[in-house]
């Protein structure tokens, strides 16, 4: 046990000095390297759709409006995020775990290829307008079934990678017993734990429901249920990438900008509640759906609401930790200290200004879970808004920040001055144009202009016709932002390939120091799943069961498009 200890403490030190190895470098470029060219093409579609809603510009007849909407969405909400995911994280376990071990590559590599393999299927019926449905996948909308069976390789090469990434934790914490897991495989672990509960949920309502249904063994599909089962996924999926971006914020930023992280047994619960916490709550973005009791869904609505208590507690910890780094950089006065930030690093600013677009993110998400509040904005393009500041500031951001650090890191490259400079530049472009979308999209959402809608006067009607000037400027953001994702593909590939060799810092954050040793209850991770399950149980079971046993007349499929 000792030699195997010893091993292993070898690997971790071997990895910090000299880096990264090439087996294990190539899986996270592979997994980034897809994540941005899904940035490019969803958003040069997203370019698409806010003309269009902008009306001045007509799509042709081959490529309809919500044919265009449907690939924006799984390209960005579906593949950037979780590749990205997968790559940061598994580069996180590579780095901080000693290497990872050979089965666990062979997993990361089944995984990539059940992925993508998935995805093309998901792609062909899309590009044939067989599978309008948006990203959503609505009952009783039916795409063709091979878009469906694309999905089940989806989940199947996430179940892949959780494995492999729960494997290396395993195998890790049997070679350390007594200590602490590192606190970013802490965060990993969390996030995993949450893909396969999230996926478990779509992968019923696919498998045994969609899927049999578009092949016409079933007559009809119960559009209650398939509706609960996926926002017990979509709701989850949301969480997740919000929670790999406060693993940034916790783990990464202090040390780019000099400081130490927050309270290490602090860190650790904020990820134990929102593991136990998280699935429950997706009955919240079904609030106007008939059929579901009132009780349920203020149930639901207390979970939602009550997982912002740690993202309360990470904007204390966070805005600590930059006054403590700044003051002890010399900044003087109540707020005069912000002066020492490293402004000009794309590395802090990016995250910085992610962390900042959490406030209002957030306050959109509490007036989506209040049932009076989303009666008014539920179908509107105010939810369009919304998602667009919550994934494409808050989190988009964040994982641009990690990129210019974590790409040259894996390709044992360096970030020069002048992409430094072209990443502040991108930071800005995207920055203004997504906030000139958002709060357009917001505004409009407020007068009434539906969401999932393509461009319409609907006969001049004079009440529709004032949310034109919003809607243009929809369309100034979606260029912008085109702008922005063209220049942050332009630096990942070249920090990629073609910076300047050398040796880049994975940046993780120590502890202050005489901070308190964290307990080990902390690593009881068998306790908190079964404390998720009953959660999820105590959420899910009874409106699951009555949706079954009081079933109306099952849909047929429709094809809206």
């Amino acid at each position: 046990m000792q030699s195997a200890v010893k091993a292993t403490s070898f690997n971790q030190k071997t990895n910090q000095i000299l880096g990264i190895s090439q087996e294990d470098a190539r899986i996270s470029k592979s997994y980034l390297s897809i994540a941005f060219i899904a940035l490019l093409l969803g958003g040069f579609l997203g370019l698409l759709q806010g003309l269009n809603r902008a009306g001045v510009l007509q799509l042709p007849p081959w490529l309809n409006y919500y044919q265009v909407l449907t690939a924006h969405g799984i390209l960005l909400v579906v593949v950037l995020s979780a590749f990205f995911t997968i790559g940061y994280f598994y580069a996180g376990l590579s780095h901080t775990l000693g290497g990872l071990l050979p089965k666990v590559r062979k997993m990361a590599w089944i995984g990539f290829w059940m992925k993508i393999f998935g995805f093309v299927l998901v792609v062909i019926p899309i590009l044939k307008n067989e599978a309008s449905v948006m990203y959503t996948f609505y009952p009783p909308m039916a795409a063709s079934p091979m878009f469906y069976f694309g999905l089940v390789f989806i989940v199947l090469g996430i179940w892949m990678l959780s494995l492999g990434a729960f494997t290396q934790v395993a195998n890790w914490r049997k070679n350390h017993k007594g200590q602490h897991l590192p606190i970013l495989a802490f965060f990993a672990t969390g996030v995993f734990v949450l893909l396969v509960g999230a996926t478990a949920f779509v992968a019923v309502e696919v498998l045994f429901m969609i899927i049999p249904w578009t092949l016409g063994w079933t007559d009809g599909i119960n559009v209650l249920l398939a509706r609960t089962l996926f926002w017990a996924f979509g709701h989850t999926a949301v969480n997740i990438w919000y929670l790999t971006a406060v693993s940034a914020w916790y783990v990464i930023v202090p040390k780019i900008i000099g400081g130490n992280r927050w309270n290490d047994l602090l860190t650790r619960m904020v990820v134990i509640p929102l593991v136990i916490m998280n699935i429950t709550g997706g009955f919240h973005h079904q609030i106007i759906d008939p059929g579901i009791s009132e009780s349920i869904k203020y149930m639901h609505v207390f979970m939602s609401l009550a997982i912002g208590f740690p993202s309360l507690m990470t904007a204390y910890a966070m805005f600590r930790v930059f006054e403590r780094t700044a003051r002890a950089k010399g900044g003087k006065g109540l707020v005069g200290w912000y002066k020492k930030m490293p402004w000009g690093d794309v590395r802090f600013l990016s995250p910085f200004i992610a962390m900042v677009a959490f406030i209002p993110a957030g306050a959109g998400g509490i007036a989506q879970s209040t049932n009076q509040l989303d009666q008014v904005v539920h179908n509107t393009m105010w939810v369009v808004g919304h998602f667009h500041i919550t994934l494409g500031m808050s989190v988009i951001m964040t994982f641009f920040g990690i990129s210019y650090w974590l790409v040259p890191y894996l390709s044992k490259r360096v970030l020069t001055s002048g992409m430094n400079r072209l990443g502040v530049i991108q930071t800005a472009i995207w920055t203004l144009g997504m906030v000139i979308m958002a709060i357009s999209m917001h505004i409009v959402g407020l007068f009434g202009s539906p969401r999932r809608t393509s461009f319409t006067t609907y006969g001049n009607f004079a009440e529709t016709l004032g949310w034109n000037p919003y809607m243009v400027a929809v369309g100034i953001g979606a260029s912008l932002l085109l702008v922005a994702v063209i220049l942050q593909v332009y630096a990942v590939f070249n920090l990629m390939f073609f910076a300047p060799k050398g040796v880049t810092e994975f940046p993780i954050a120590e502890e202050e120091a005489g901070a308190a040793k964290t307990p080990y209850w902390t690593e009881r991770w068998g306790i908190w799943v079964v404390l998720m399950l009953l959660v999820v149980s105590m959420a899910y079971v009874l409106p699951i069961a009555d949706m079954i046993m009081n079933a109306p007349p099952g849909s047929p499929p429709f094809k809206t498009w």
